[in-house]
């Protein structure tokens, strides 16, 4: 199963729909004020949830209104971010993929907080993105192959999350790396370019951010 979560951060309005129809979700799930999506869309959240403390109290009564939406409303004072709560709901559902817009945008603390929240989806062996309309973002720790003609903008960015990861080979890059270990304080691994049709990263340990981005 396929699901889409939309949770409080920025949104693109016009990107969402048109990632929305590209990918043909089976499921929705809002976050607090991530309901602002789909108010405005027209378009049936299955859940919603969240502490609802920077929801709009009328766009949360339209939805309450329905009832065929399922609600989960949680205390502020709480140890999980709305964001994280939805990704579990969207495991427990069953999803194999997952795709979260609204991740990123001017609260710097919450995005690098989703991005590690991506792990909790990979530990579970699950597909998860964070997905903005000039990022891509998901977590990897074994051998990945990428296609130009498939690649999420220009740009390939592979950041270390653990402190560090070796064995990085890159084949297919501008720049190539032969079993390499990333990490320190380094920005090497940062604005990559595929330049054959098809890219091979490999690693033998340690967990990777790969970022595909465009300008």
């Amino acid at each position: 199963m396929k699901t889409l979560i939309v949770t409080g951060g920025t949104v693109d309005h016009s990107f969402a729909m048109s990632y929305r129809k590209e990918h043909n979700f089976d499921y929705y799930i809002a976050a607090d004020s991530g309901i602002r999506f789909f108010v405005q869309s027209g378009i049936q959240p299955d859940e919603v949830l969240g502490d609802f403390d920077s929801a709009d109290p009328a766009q949360l009564s339209q939805l309450r209104s329905n009832s065929k939406i399922i609600f989960h409303q949680y205390r502020p004072e709480k140890d999980a971010v709305d964001t994280e709560l939805a990704l579990q709901l969207a495991l427990e559902k069953g999803s194999s993929e997952i795709h979260i817009l609204g991740g990123t945008g001017t609260r710097l603390d919450h995005m690098l907080g989703t991005v590690r929240l991506l792990g909790f989806a990979m530990e579970q062996g699950k597909t998860c993105y964070l997905v903005d309309a000039y990022n891509r973002i998901r977590l990897i720790r074994e051998r990945t192959v990428l296609t130009k003609a498939g690649q999420y903008g220009d740009y390939i960015s592979l950041i270390p999350l653990t402190t560090q990861v070796t064995g990085v080979t890159l084949q297919g890059f501008k720049y190539p790396l032969e079993a390499y270990t990333l990490g320190g304080f380094s920005s090497l691994g940062v604005s990559n370019e595929i330049v054959k049709e098809q890219a091979v990263i490999e690693l033998e340990e340690g967990i990777l951010i790969l970022v595909e981005s465009r300008d």
